[in-house]
C-alpha cells in the first residue's frame, strides 16, 4: 500500500573539488578584513586610536558590548 515517492534507483552524487590555491587568495583577504573589523570593534579607542575624537568608538559602542569587549 505504501509507495516510495523518490523511486528506488539512487544516483551517486559527485561533489566539485576546489583546489586550495584557488581558495587561498580569498581566505587571506577575508582574514585581513576580519582582523581590521576586530581592531575597530575591540581596540579603536585610547592610545591605539587611529582617528581623533570618539566618533568610531560611539558608532561601534553597542557592538563592542555585544561581543564582550570592555570599553569603559
Amino acid at each position: 500500500m505504501a509507495q516510495s515517492v523518490f523511486g528506488s534507483v539512487s544516483q551517486p552524487v559527485s561533489l566539485p573539488v576546489v583546489p586550495l590555491r584557488e581558495i587561498l587568495p580569498y581566505a587571506v583577504f577575508g582574514g585581513l578584513v576580519l582582523l581590521l573589523a576586530i581592531y575597530f570593534v575591540g581596540a579603536e579607542q585610547g592610545a591605539t586610536s587611529m582617528f581623533r575624537g570618539t566618533a568610531v568608538h560611539e558608532f561601534l559602542h553597542d557592538g563592542r558590548h555585544l561581543l564582550g569587549f570592555p570599553c569603559h
